[in-house]
């Protein structure tokens, strides 16, 4: 991967719906140079999928969101990985990463009410083997998602100051 790659990269990370013009302007390649790198970067997995950021309270969907820490012991000779290859696989859960600190994994999860993330938490995550420990956290508003900021300003308007 080169520079080029990196540019390309950054643009559709930012907005994939830009035009295939714009990008080879930008990278100074040319369209069919951009197309044929956006193949390579896809077959690489590098980029892994072109997705829409949606502000579902505006949309009026009503779905509330969680995160969800849990602390795990590790499989002998799969530490985190069978556990999380598990937990992913519920339609619930968005993202889930291993972290560092306090607890080991971080789900994002969603569902219709707080009612069946409390379900989904008590049925389904915290009686799998290895899981000592959960934590929810109710998303109660969003300000920014992906890079992408879920409130306006009016214009000219100042945050207050204070001392």
């Amino acid at each position: 991967m080169d520079e080029k790659d990196r540019i390309l990269l950054q643009v559709l990370e930012e907005n994939a719906r830009i035009p295939l013009h714009e990008i080879a302007a930008m990278a100074q390649l040319s369209e069919s140079e951009v197309e044929e790198r956006i193949r390579e970067l896809e077959k690489k997995k590098i980029i892994r999928k072109f997705t829409t950021v949606i502000d579902w309270e505006r949309a009026g969907d009503g779905e509330v969101s969680a995160i969800i820490d849990l602390k795990v012991t590790p499989e002998r000779d799969y530490g985190y990985d069978r556990i999380a290859e598990r937990i992913a696989r519920f339609r619930q859960v968005k993202s889930l990463r291993l972290m560092s600190g306090v607890y080991d994994l971080q789900l994002h999860v969603s569902a219709k009410n707080m009612h069946e993330i409390a379900r989904f938490v008590s049925e389904q995550i915290a009686p799998i083997d290895h899981i000592r420990e959960t934590a929810t956290h109710i998303i109660m508003k969003t300000y920014k998602e992906n890079g992408n900021l879920f409130y306006e300003r009016e214009e000219g308007e100042r945050l207050p100051l204070t001392f």
